[in-house]
């Protein structure tokens, strides 16, 4: 369900990095050039221009972006650049810290990434920062964020189709009693949230729906400004439609007084060679407007090309 337009004859990566290394020379910037290159490129040829730039020129082509480029542009590009474990090692990083804490951004991280790719950003975060994101979100995070985050991250969920029926029940059950007695932290809860598999998980929630009459998310907006109860709507919408996740944090941060062009950023780069197109159904779906349209109006300039081109134009 990707957006990502490839062309059918790719140059290679060596010709990709001196075409690169082209644009940053001269007089001003050849921006309209990185796009072009960079925005019709998947994570894996990214990654060889990468090494073609490095072995040619002796820089890190991202060191030579960031001289070259500045503000949402530039983070933007860095973002999309760099190799998709890498690139959630970073979001996951900053969003720990004191300044840019973002706990929903390790939920997107911890829900919506499968669980290969999500190992393979545990192993970059532990190489980049020389310890473990399980270790820098307990000492982070508290309380019941600390209980709900730490397992989520550290799960290896079954990818599988298969399905026990007779434990979606029984689950179901578990997990209605425990709203019931708004015990949202109880280990069995979390459980269940944090270690099955996204289709078990569909059928306990089917289950669920089916046996009490309400969506469990609809259930758990007993108190609608609880921080832990949104996070914990947060993590069921990612595991089982995201893209109405999505759509809702780019509906956010271009409707907002001001775009969140944070939040733009974060979901094209990371979705664009996933579930973007279905993203974009949402949105138009939801708002009456191709997403293209919405990021056109709202933002301008070379950020504006660029996250165009990675969302791919018109309405689908």
């Amino acid at each position: 369900m990707a957006t990502l337009s490839v062309p059918e004859v790719v140059p290679s990566p060596l010709e990709d990095a001196e075409q690169l290394r082209k644009a940053f020379e001269g007089w001003g910037t050849n921006e309209s050039l990185i796009i072009s290159i960079l925005t019709h490129r998947n994570a894996h040829q990214r990654k060889l221009i990468r090494q073609a730039y490095a072995d040619t020129y002796n820089e890190d082509l991202l060191k030579a972006l960031d001289k070259e480029l500045s503000s949402d542009f530039e983070r933007a590009v860095l973002l999309w650049t760099l190799d998709p474990a890498e690139r959630d090692a970073l979001l996951a990083y900053d969003s720990t810290r004191r300044f840019t804490s973002n706990l929903w951004v390790l939920v997107e991280i911890a829900t919506t990434r499968s669980t290969h790719d999500l190992f393979e950003v545990r192993k970059a975060y532990h190489a980049r920062y020389k310890r473990s994101i399980e270790e820098d979100i307990a000492y982070h995070a508290t309380g019941d964020y600390r209980k709900l985050l730490v397992p989520l991250v550290s799960s290896l969920r079954y990818g599988g189709d298969e399905v026990n029926n007779t434990l979606a029940k029984a689950e179901a059950k578990i997990l209605r009693d425990k709203i019931t007695n708004k015990a949202y932290n109880d280990d069995d809860f979390i459980r269940i949230i944090s270690t099955r598999s996204k289709a078990q998980l569909n059928a306990t929630l089917n289950h669920y729906n089916n046996s009490y009459g309400n969506a469990i998310n609809k259930d758990l907006k007993a108190d609608p400004n609880d921080e832990y109860l949104k996070l914990l709507r947060a993590v069921i919408k990612n595991l089982t439609v995201p893209e109405k996740y999505y759509e809702k944090v780019l509906r956010q941060a271009i409707n907002k007084l001001g775009t969140d062009e944070w939040g733009l950023t974060r979901v094209i780069t990371t979705r664009a060679e996933v579930d973007l197109k279905r993203i974009k159904e949402e949105y138009h779906r939801r708002n009456s407007v191709p997403l293209d349209r919405a990021i056109a109006k709202d933002v301008s300039g070379d950020y504006e090309k660029f996250l165009i081109e990675l969302t791919g134009h018109g309405d689908a």
